[in-house]
């Protein structure tokens, strides 16, 4: 099995890390069924959120007597130092456990730091004094705030969206976690859906031996599908290399990543799917988005405000109102 060692933490966890906000769609019984074969086929990395409704509780209902031989880590929404220390103290009761591994600010749209107004670094550097935590992290989508993250040496990981269709400024973030010898975390690892096939994604970040990528897993179908590659590692071929390029070129410029942050919609509109689903229809089955529950979800999409919210909240500055009305035309023409 291939492991990745988190930079100057120390921690060495499996190459496939389990993304556990996709638990949070199923009921208890399954997925502590789930995380816990994830757990007895080498799996030993788990990852969540405050943010992620009940997926911590599931966590600790499936580790509450295996803590010791697991990673795990979670993260904080917080905005004051308050709100940190009582996320960190449900997290805390949720999972189980006296300590976080790895406790991260959840895509905040700045970097905290000792001192500043929000006192989220300070309360951050008190929970680690207290033991509660051992690492600090930092989650975003924003090329900006995760520069000034690894910058200023103050994050022991960072974790941030990388794939095969990621940017070269994206792959500098990578590259300057490992000169800074700081932990990297991959997420969005799939493109939120885009990436059909885990192999292929799998192969591609193969190649970078300080990247641990986490896999948002379900169902057990796709957890089967990642523990297969423990004992086979898929290797990127020539053939892979070109359908890559494929992609890159099908998937490029403005479109949208599915990370969510621009919901809730006050007009109902699920945005982080109807605003990328021309790609969803090309590189998916097309019966499953052509549905009377996806033709009504997409109608929706008729009643937006305009009230700009979403491109306020969106952290890859994208003009969602008129991805929306493209994705709307183009899927009319399906039907």
């Amino acid at each position: 099995m291939q492991t990745v060692t988190l930079g100057k933490t120390g921690l060495v966890v499996s190459k496939n890390g389990f993304g556990a906000l996709p638990v949070q769609r199923i009921v208890k019984k399954e997925a502590v069924y789930l995380l816990q074969k994830a757990f007895y086929n080498g799996i030993n990395y788990f990852d969540s959120a405050r943010w992620y409704s009940d997926s911590e509780e599931k966590l600790g209902a499936a580790f509450a007597y295996t803590r010791d031989k697991i990673i795990i880590s979670t993260k904080t929404g917080a905005q004051t130092a308050d709100g940190f220390w009582q996320d960190l103290q449900q997290s805390l009761a949720n999972l189980q456990t006296d300590y976080i591994d790895i406790y991260q600010f959840h895509n905040p749209a700045f970097c905290p730091q000792p001192g500043d107004e929000s006192g989220l670094y300070d309360a951050m550097l008190e929970a680690k004094k207290q033991g509660k935590i051992r690492f600090i992290g930092l989650t975003n989508h924003r090329l900006s705030v995760a520069r000034e993250a690894i910058a200023s040496e103050l994050y022991d990981t960072l974790q941030f969206p990388f794939c095969y269709l990621s940017t070269d400024a994206d792959l500098a973030i990578v590259k300057s976690c490992r000169e800074k010898n700081m932990g990297f975390i991959a997420m969005k690892a799939l493109s939120g859906g885009l990436i059909t096939d885990s192999a292929l994604a799998y192969a591609y970040l193969a190649q970078f031996d300080n990247v641990a990528p986490i896999w948002g897993i379900q169902r057990e179908s796709e957890l089967d599908e990642f523990l297969s590659y423990h004992e086979h590692p898929p290797v990127l071929t020539g053939k892979m290399k070109a359908r890559i390029e494929l992609d890159r070129k099908e998937i490029s410029g403005d479109f949208c990543r599915g990370c969510g942050y621009c919901m809730p919609c006050p007009a109902g509109i699920e945005i982080n799917n109807c605003a990328r689903m021309s790609l969803l229809l090309r590189r998916a089955p097309q019966e499953t988005f052509l549905s009377q529950e996806w033709q009504d979800n997409m109608k929706e999409i008729e009643n937006c405000l305009h009230c700009n919210k979403c491109i306020s909240k969106c952290p890859y500055g994208l003009n969602t109102p008129e991805l929306l009305r493209k994705n709307y035309e183009d899927y009319q023409t399906f039907l």
